[in-house]
């Protein structure tokens, strides 16, 4: 059918002006007295009809127009009871019957699709660097300490620094959090998720008598393990413990 209307298509639906159906149906009174008696009708903001803004094509001075659902424009074309009333009913309902064909359907549906597989290639292509970098470090053997691992999480576009990782790994069950010789070593819960290594180094005191010092080193896993939770979101919540 011939366009008589202009119909435009809000977020995927089509809508048509106010303004340009109440000039179709030629109609002389004041357009905001006959829009707001029309929506005494029954009709709802925001569910049948949306308002916007435009320009008078004539004096360029702002004026007030509404989009409404097909729907509501079919029913005001029935409250008009006139010939043009019942011309654009006709054409309001060949749209909708035209939206509603099985092949225009599945063209919405394929455009939907590819929007979405674009986004997610887009996804893909943005973290691709960071995914590579997690699996070089996975099949890394170097152990690293906090404070390195830190700093790899901060190139990563995480803000946050020794202290604060050592003070997150502590209140989410990685390090033990109670005073003591074992405070700031790996949990239980660390050690069986391979996230953690204790290096032990022995050392001789000034007067000959030897210690024991250990430090807690990340391993490869680890790195990836912190690293993919710092990716994901800033500061995520973990197992916690009472350790």
């Amino acid at each position: 059918m011939k366009e008589l209307i202009p119909i435009i298509y809000k977020d995927e639906q089509p809508t048509v002006s106010a303004r340009e159906l109440y000039a179709f149906l030629g109609l002389q009174e004041r357009y905001s007295k006959w829009f707001e008696r029309m929506v005494e009708y029954g009709f709802n903001q925001s569910v049948d009809y949306t308002p916007y803004q435009t320009v008078h094509p004539q004096n360029m001075q702002p004026m007030e127009d509404h989009q409404l659902t097909i729907d509501m424009a079919k029913e005001l074309c029935m409250i008009q009871r006139t010939e043009k009333g019942k011309q654009a009913r006709q054409y309001f309902l060949s749209i909708e019957k035209a939206w509603n064909d099985p092949t225009t359907l599945m063209a919405r549906a394929l455009k939907v699709a590819d929007q979405k597989i674009l986004r997610l290639s887009e996804q893909i292509e943005e973290y691709k660097p960071k995914v590579l970098f997690a699996d070089a470090v996975e099949a890394s053997d170097t152990a690293i300490l906090v404070g390195e691992l830190a700093k790899l999480i901060k190139q990563n576009g995480v803000d946050i620094g020794q202290n604060r990782l050592f003070e997150w790994m502590r209140g989410n069950g990685y390090l033990i959090r109670r005073s003591g010789a074992d405070y700031n070593m790996p949990t239980q819960y660390s050690m069986e998720l391979g996230l953690f290594e204790i290096k032990e180094r022995a050392i001789t005191n000034p007067d000959g008598s030897a210690r024991i010092t250990k430090t807690a080193k990340v391993t490869g896993k680890g790195q990836q393990y912190f690293i993919n939770k710092f990716l994901g979101g800033s500061m995520p919540t973990a197992h916690s413990t009472t350790a």
